[in-house]
């Protein structure tokens, strides 16, 4: 199994929209876009993100797009994100794609959010040197109410 980043295409638009738009996955990842469904405000969030200077990649595995891997925010705060579609979870492609993702953006700190009870996005980020700094409670569109999270830091 070969894993790898690339640019974020057009062509991928579709594919992230579906994988976004799993009822497990939504419920797991917890804050997610306030609907999902809304075709217009994901075109419009993709295309707000993609004018920007943040690194945003389609991660790969043997050539198919699986999911997208993220830094986005102003210098010294920012953040990872990324979303693996459901299918291929359990098999390192997470943790593969986000050890990639910090090594093609070498500042630090890093922060990463994740809710509290979701512990295998927790160990992904753990794996590649994050570390857990902080409990917060947010709103999560996914669960309809405020949950747990934490947030994690990668130092230099």
């Amino acid at each position: 199994m070969q894993i790898a980043l690339r640019a974020v295409h057009d062509s991928d638009l579709p594919v992230f929209f579906r994988q976004m738009n799993d009822p497990e996955a939504l419920r797991m990842a917890a804050f997610t876009p306030k609907d999902p469904a809304d075709r217009d405000a994901f075109e419009a969030h993709w295309k707000r993100i993609r004018a920007t200077v943040d690194v945003n990649r389609a991660v790969l595995v043997d050539g198919d797009v699986v999911g997208h891997a993220a830094v986005y925010g102003e210098p010294g705060e920012r953040e990872v994100t990324y979303w693996i579609d459901r299918a291929y979870w359990g098999r390192g492609i997470a943790t593969a794609a986000l050890r990639a993702l910090v090594v093609e953006v070498p500042e630090r700190p890093l922060y990463a959010r994740a809710a509290a009870d979701n512990a295998a996005s927790r160990r992904v980020l753990e794996k590649c040197g994050f570390r857990v700094t902080a409990q917060d409670r947010g709103f999560a569109n996914a669960r309809g109410e405020e949950i747990d999270e934490v947030v994690l830091k990668l130092d230099a």
